[in-house]
């Protein structure tokens, strides 16, 4: 059995987005998985990193809590809303707070290349949108995904990592969406 660790982006608690982590939850929780949720709108975190990089700060509580759970998890879930063709500001902030170097990668000295300090973890993006998938997969070149997928989780070692897309979001039907909690509690039940 693995650690699992649902991470869930959508600053409203009450968004479909809640649902598919409930729904992710009770599918790995039901296969034997140790399962948590991290709300990222629970947490205490500036996401506005004023600094960058170029300054060493002093971690707060929940962002060591939140690196501990990184820590912990074997495979981490990312639910998350696309906004503008990206993610929301709350979850990009956390990757930029959460994801320190020395932490998530670390710079080789004399070389553009960089350690994965988070390999042997595995993901799962799971995102909604308001446009069609083949709209923003073929004609958009689905943003978020090269964003969360391989500039953030592959670029810490996270691999593979799958990704489910749910659209479009915007006037579904009540069928529609109960459909696709089922499906992604049966995807969680199956990893």
């Amino acid at each position: 059995m693995k650690n699992v660790l649902i991470i869930d982006g959508h600053p409203n608690a009450s968004s479909f987005c809640a649902g598919l982590v409930e729904a992710y939850y009770k599918g790995a929780n039901a296969k034997g998985h140790q399962v948590e949720i991290l709300s990222i709108r629970d947490l205490n975190i500036d996401l506005n990193l004023n600094q960058g990089y170029s300054k060493v700060i002093e971690l707060n509580e929940d962002v060591l809590m939140a690196q501990n759970k990184i820590k912990w998890a074997d495979h981490i879930v990312i639910v998350h809303p696309v906004w503008w063709g990206s993610v929301p500001a709350l979850l990009k902030g956390f990757f930029d707070n959460v994801l320190l170097p020395g932490f998530a990668f670390k710079y080789k000295q004399n070389s553009p290349l960089w350690d994965k300090l988070l390999k042997g973890k595995t993901g799962h993006i799971i995102y909604t949108s308001d446009t069609p998938i083949w709209l923003y997969k073929y004609f958009f070149n689905a943003p978020s995904v090269n964003q969360v997928k391989r500039r953030t989780l592959q670029f810490c070692g996270i691999k593979p990592v799958k990704v489910t897309g749910i659209a479009p979001i915007r006037k579904s039907t009540l069928a529609f969406r109960e459909k696709w909690l089922i499906e992604i509690e049966r995807l969680a039940n199956k990893f």
